[in-house]
């Protein structure tokens, strides 16, 4: 759907993600210059006019963040003053989407504080994927196509035909997501409750029969892979089979790719939506949500309904 007035640029954060949308939409990638001063401060260029475009940023919240973040910021801005018709981030992960409400006094929201900065910048809409908490939609006074790469996973596992599946959530909040999985395979359901004494750590229950099953566990991100591990030897204990895991995003922090390299997971299926090394084990298995994104672009631009892209329905 080549486009004189479509343009599409990338952030520093997953630039090959960027290069896969555009070959799906037959687009050239837009040329742009970002580069850091000998302080630190991020300098920006678009190489080529913008002027009464629609422009695509495309930039994950990947480590390191906070320059992803503000370099989204600086690239948002030069799209503004120069004169771009609108300016429409792709944010694959949103960052501090952890950070949604008030947990205890005098903590901030942070989710809600990045949405006010990306509008007040001069953002016109935000595509995003498997927010932690869809609420934060509302944190936008600007459209929100919020998508799931739940159809990408669930096509992909379900034609495994794993023997004696179980869906597993691992805890209260990705269970409506993990229910739907479950429909989709036909399989039974169980749940995790989960209690975290501190900040990335968890101690788990499991409520529901395991025993001679084999775990489908379905979570939105895996930052340290702590809790997975706690949840898939918990599993292992109750006499389930080894557990594939599955995850829109690998935030990874620190030594996850070797955590997660463990003896009772099978698979851990992960997307795209953030960069990975290629040199992971071989036991995970990225899947890619460019043609998700694409078609997203191609109905925004061209009209049409983002809910046809849901095959097993929204979130």
């Amino acid at each position: 759907m080549y486009s004189e007035t479509l343009k599409i640029f990338a952030g520093s954060s997953n630039p090959r993600l960027a290069q896969r949308i555009c070959e799906e939409l037959d687009q050239p990638l837009g040329k742009i210059k970002l580069s850091r001063f000998k302080n630190g401060e991020i300098y920006c260029l678009y190489e080529e006019s913008v002027r009464n475009c629609d422009v695509f940023l495309v930039q994950t919240f990947s480590h390191p963040i906070n320059d992803h973040f503000v370099e989204l910021l600086v690239m948002i801005d030069a799209a503004k003053r120069a004169s771009a018709r609108t300016i429409n981030l792709v944010i694959p992960y949103y960052g501090y989407s952890r950070q949604e409400r008030k947990e205890a006094p005098r903590e901030p929201i942070s989710a809600k504080m990045v949405a006010d900065i990306l509008t007040t910048m001069g953002a016109n809409r935000v595509i995003t994927i498997d927010l932690h908490a869809p609420a934060i939609q509302g944190f936008f006074n600007i459209p929100v196509d919020h998508l799931t790469a739940l159809d990408v996973i669930s096509d992909y596992i379900r034609a495994k035909n794993i023997p004696n599946p179980i869906v597993v959530s691992p805890d209260a909040g990705r269970a409506k997501t993990a229910e739907m999985l479950a429909n989709i395979l036909d399989a039974p359901f169980a749940i995790m409750i989960k209690k975290r004494p501190a900040h990335n750590e968890a101690v788990v229950h499991i409520i529901g029969e395991v025993e001679g099953q084999t775990p489908i566990i379905i979570e939105d991100m895996i930052d340290t892979g702590t809790t997975i591990v706690n949840v898939v030897e918990g599993l292992k204990e109750k006499g389930a089979n080894n557990a594939y895991i599955l995850a829109t995003h690998p935030v990874f922090s620190g030594p996850a790719l070797q955590r997660l390299d463990h003896p009772n997971i099978e698979e851990v299926v992960i997307t795209d939506s953030m960069p990975i090394a290629d040199d992971h084990p071989n036991r995970f298995k990225v899947l890619s949500i460019a043609p998700l994104l694409s078609n997203a672009i191609r109905i925004i631009i061209q009209g049409g309904s983002i809910s046809s892209l849901f095959k097993y329905g929204g979130i």
